[in-house]
Protein backbone atom coordinates (compact mmCIF):
# COMPACT_ATOMS: atom_id res chain seq x y z
CA UNK A 1 0.00 0.00 0.00
CA UNK A 2 1.38 3.39 -0.99
CA UNK A 3 0.07 6.55 0.67
CA UNK A 4 0.74 9.96 -0.79
CA UNK A 5 1.45 11.59 2.56
CA UNK A 6 1.86 15.12 1.29
CA UNK A 7 -1.36 14.88 -0.71
CA UNK A 8 -3.19 13.44 2.32
CA UNK A 9 -2.11 16.29 4.58
CA UNK A 10 -2.89 18.94 1.95
CA UNK A 11 -6.33 17.43 1.44
CA UNK A 12 -7.06 17.62 5.18
CA UNK A 13 -5.86 21.22 5.41
CA UNK A 14 -7.88 22.24 2.36
CA UNK A 15 -11.02 20.64 3.80
CA UNK A 16 -10.60 22.74 6.94
CA UNK A 17 -10.35 25.84 4.78
CA UNK A 18 -13.71 25.02 3.22
CA UNK A 19 -15.52 24.93 6.57
CA UNK A 20 -17.69 28.02 6.80
CA UNK A 21 -20.63 28.63 9.08
CA UNK A 22 -23.92 30.06 7.94
CA UNK A 23 -23.95 33.81 8.52
CA UNK A 24 -26.89 34.99 10.61
CA UNK A 25 -27.58 37.65 8.00
CA UNK A 26 -28.02 34.93 5.35
CA UNK A 27 -30.86 33.30 7.24
CA UNK A 28 -34.28 34.49 6.02
CA UNK A 29 -36.01 36.97 8.32
CA UNK A 30 -39.37 35.52 7.37
CA UNK A 31 -40.93 32.46 8.96
CA UNK A 32 -40.54 29.24 6.97
CA UNK A 33 -42.48 26.03 6.63
CA UNK A 34 -40.64 22.82 7.50
CA UNK A 35 -39.89 21.94 3.84
CA UNK A 36 -38.32 25.36 3.36
CA UNK A 37 -36.21 24.90 6.51
CA UNK A 38 -34.85 21.51 5.41
CA UNK A 39 -34.13 22.85 1.91
CA UNK A 40 -32.23 25.82 3.34
CA UNK A 41 -30.15 23.63 5.66
CA UNK A 42 -29.43 21.11 2.90
CA UNK A 43 -28.18 23.82 0.59
CA UNK A 44 -26.01 25.56 3.18
CA UNK A 45 -24.52 22.57 4.99
CA UNK A 46 -24.20 19.95 2.25
CA UNK A 47 -20.45 20.53 1.90
CA UNK A 48 -19.86 19.60 5.56
CA UNK A 49 -21.05 16.00 5.16
CA UNK A 50 -18.80 12.98 4.80
CA UNK A 51 -20.81 11.59 1.88
CA UNK A 52 -22.53 14.56 0.18
CA UNK A 53 -24.49 12.30 -2.17
CA UNK A 54 -26.00 10.22 0.63
CA UNK A 55 -25.91 11.91 4.03
CA UNK A 56 -28.96 13.72 5.36
CA UNK A 57 -28.46 17.16 6.89
CA UNK A 58 -31.89 17.58 8.41
CA UNK A 59 -35.18 15.75 7.99
CA UNK A 60 -38.73 16.38 9.15
CA UNK A 61 -38.36 13.49 11.58
CA UNK A 62 -35.23 15.04 13.08
CA UNK A 63 -36.93 18.41 13.57
CA UNK A 64 -39.96 16.78 15.18
CA UNK A 65 -37.70 14.78 17.51
CA UNK A 66 -35.78 17.92 18.52
CA UNK A 67 -39.05 19.63 19.42
CA UNK A 68 -40.29 16.50 21.22
CA UNK A 69 -37.09 16.40 23.30
CA UNK A 70 -37.30 20.12 24.16
CA UNK A 71 -34.25 21.11 22.12
CA UNK A 72 -36.37 23.32 19.92
CA UNK A 73 -39.41 25.47 20.75
CA UNK A 74 -42.50 24.41 18.78
CA UNK A 75 -43.27 26.24 15.53
CA UNK A 76 -45.96 28.89 15.38
CA UNK A 77 -48.73 27.92 12.98
CA UNK A 78 -46.38 25.31 11.45
CA UNK A 79 -43.79 27.99 10.66
CA UNK A 80 -40.22 28.27 11.92
CA UNK A 81 -38.51 31.58 12.65
CA UNK A 82 -34.93 32.69 12.14
CA UNK A 83 -34.31 31.84 15.80
CA UNK A 84 -35.48 28.28 15.17
CA UNK A 85 -32.93 27.93 12.37
CA UNK A 86 -30.13 29.33 14.55
CA UNK A 87 -30.92 26.68 17.15
CA UNK A 88 -31.03 23.97 14.48
CA UNK A 89 -27.54 24.97 13.32
CA UNK A 90 -26.22 24.69 16.87
CA UNK A 91 -27.89 21.29 17.19
CA UNK A 92 -26.37 20.16 13.87
CA UNK A 93 -22.84 20.84 15.09
CA UNK A 94 -23.39 19.50 18.61
CA UNK A 95 -25.14 16.25 17.75
CA UNK A 96 -21.98 14.57 16.44
CA UNK A 97 -20.35 14.61 19.87
CA UNK A 98 -23.00 15.34 22.48
CA UNK A 99 -26.06 13.48 23.75
CA UNK A 100 -29.56 14.87 23.38
CA UNK A 101 -29.60 15.55 27.11
CA UNK A 102 -26.36 17.54 27.00
CA UNK A 103 -27.53 19.59 24.02
CA UNK A 104 -30.76 20.34 25.89
CA UNK A 105 -28.73 21.47 28.92
CA UNK A 106 -26.77 23.90 26.76
CA UNK A 107 -29.65 25.29 24.73
CA UNK A 108 -32.44 25.51 27.32
CA UNK A 109 -31.05 28.64 29.07
CA UNK A 110 -30.61 30.30 25.68
CA UNK A 111 -34.13 29.55 24.51
CA UNK A 112 -35.65 30.60 27.84
CA UNK A 113 -33.88 33.96 27.91
CA UNK A 114 -33.08 34.93 24.32
CA UNK A 115 -35.60 33.18 22.04
CA UNK A 116 -37.87 35.76 20.38
CA UNK A 117 -36.64 38.55 22.62
CA UNK A 118 -36.60 42.25 21.85
CA UNK A 119 -33.32 42.69 23.71
CA UNK A 120 -30.19 43.79 21.88
CA UNK A 121 -28.51 40.56 22.94
CA UNK A 122 -30.64 38.03 21.13
CA UNK A 123 -29.96 34.63 19.57
CA UNK A 124 -28.57 36.20 16.39
CA UNK A 125 -26.05 38.23 18.38
CA UNK A 126 -25.04 35.18 20.44
CA UNK A 127 -24.71 33.06 17.30
CA UNK A 128 -22.47 35.58 15.55
CA UNK A 129 -20.33 36.10 18.65
CA UNK A 130 -19.70 32.37 19.00
CA UNK A 131 -18.98 31.72 15.33
CA UNK A 132 -16.77 34.80 15.01
CA UNK A 133 -14.14 32.67 16.77
CA UNK A 134 -14.13 30.29 13.80
CA UNK A 135 -11.32 31.88 11.75
CA UNK A 136 -8.74 31.88 14.54
CA UNK A 137 -9.78 28.40 15.61
CA UNK A 138 -9.30 27.02 12.09
CA UNK A 139 -5.77 28.44 11.99
CA UNK A 140 -5.00 26.82 15.36
CA UNK A 141 -6.45 23.50 14.18
CA UNK A 142 -4.37 23.54 11.01
CA UNK A 143 -1.17 24.10 12.99
CA UNK A 144 -2.10 21.33 15.42
CA UNK A 145 -2.91 18.85 12.65
CA UNK A 146 0.36 19.57 10.84
CA UNK A 147 2.23 19.04 14.12
CA UNK A 148 0.47 15.73 14.84
CA UNK A 149 1.04 14.55 11.28
CA UNK A 150 4.75 15.32 11.58
CA UNK A 151 4.99 13.42 14.87
CA UNK A 152 3.14 10.42 13.41
CA UNK A 153 5.67 10.19 10.58
CA UNK A 154 8.40 9.57 13.13
CA UNK A 155 6.69 6.50 14.60
CA UNK A 156 7.38 2.85 13.74
CA UNK A 157 10.82 3.61 12.35
CA UNK A 158 11.86 -0.02 12.88
CA UNK A 159 8.78 -1.52 11.23
CA UNK A 160 9.12 -3.28 7.87
CA UNK A 161 8.90 -0.81 5.00
CA UNK A 162 5.83 -2.61 3.68
CA UNK A 163 4.00 -1.90 6.97
CA UNK A 164 5.41 1.47 7.94
CA UNK A 165 3.02 3.70 6.00
CA UNK A 166 -0.18 2.10 7.24
CA UNK A 167 1.13 2.03 10.83
CA UNK A 168 2.07 5.71 10.67
CA UNK A 169 -1.36 6.54 9.30
CA UNK A 170 -2.85 4.57 12.20
CA UNK A 171 -0.71 6.65 14.59
CA UNK A 172 -1.98 9.87 13.04
CA UNK A 173 -5.62 8.80 13.30
CA UNK A 174 -5.08 7.62 16.89
CA UNK A 175 -3.54 10.96 17.90
CA UNK A 176 -6.47 12.87 16.43
CA UNK A 177 -8.95 10.46 18.02
CA UNK A 178 -7.37 10.79 21.45
CA UNK A 179 -7.51 14.57 21.10
CA UNK A 180 -11.24 14.37 20.36
CA UNK A 181 -11.77 11.88 23.22
CA UNK A 182 -10.09 14.15 25.79
CA UNK A 183 -11.92 17.25 24.59
CA UNK A 184 -15.22 15.37 24.72
CA UNK A 185 -14.56 14.45 28.35
CA UNK A 186 -13.76 18.08 29.14
CA UNK A 187 -16.90 19.28 27.36
CA UNK A 188 -19.06 16.82 29.31
CA UNK A 189 -17.58 17.99 32.62
CA UNK A 190 -18.15 21.62 31.66
CA UNK A 191 -21.74 20.85 30.71
CA UNK A 192 -22.26 19.32 34.16
CA UNK A 193 -20.92 22.56 35.68
CA UNK A 194 -23.08 24.55 33.26
CA UNK A 195 -26.14 22.62 34.41
CA UNK A 196 -25.32 23.31 38.06
CA UNK A 197 -24.70 27.01 37.42
CA UNK A 198 -27.93 27.51 35.48
CA UNK A 199 -29.91 25.62 38.12
CA UNK A 200 -28.51 27.88 40.85
CA UNK A 201 -29.27 30.95 38.75
CA UNK A 202 -32.84 29.78 38.25
CA UNK A 203 -33.26 29.12 41.98
CA UNK A 204 -31.96 32.58 42.88
CA UNK A 205 -34.29 34.23 40.38
CA UNK A 206 -37.24 32.32 41.79
CA UNK A 207 -36.27 33.24 45.36
CA UNK A 208 -35.95 36.92 44.46
CA UNK A 209 -39.33 36.85 42.79
CA UNK A 210 -40.95 35.35 45.89
CA UNK A 211 -39.21 37.86 48.14
CA UNK A 212 -40.37 40.77 46.01
CA UNK A 213 -43.96 39.51 46.02
CA UNK A 214 -43.91 39.05 49.79
CA UNK A 215 -42.82 42.65 50.31
CA UNK A 216 -45.46 44.17 48.07
CA UNK A 217 -48.34 45.67 50.12
CA UNK A 218 -51.81 44.34 49.60
CA UNK A 219 -53.88 46.50 47.33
Amino acid sequence: MTIDRENLLNSIIESLGRIQHIQAEDIPNIDLYMDQVTTFMEKRLRSTTRNPEEDKILTKTMINNYAKNDLLPPPVKKKYSKEHILLLIFIYYYKGILSIGDIRTLLTPLTEKYFHTSKELDLSAIYEEVFSLETDEIITLKDDIIKKFSISQQTFQNAPESDKEILQLFSFISMLSYDVYVKKLLIEKMIDSFKTATAKGSSKATAKGKEKNSKEPDK
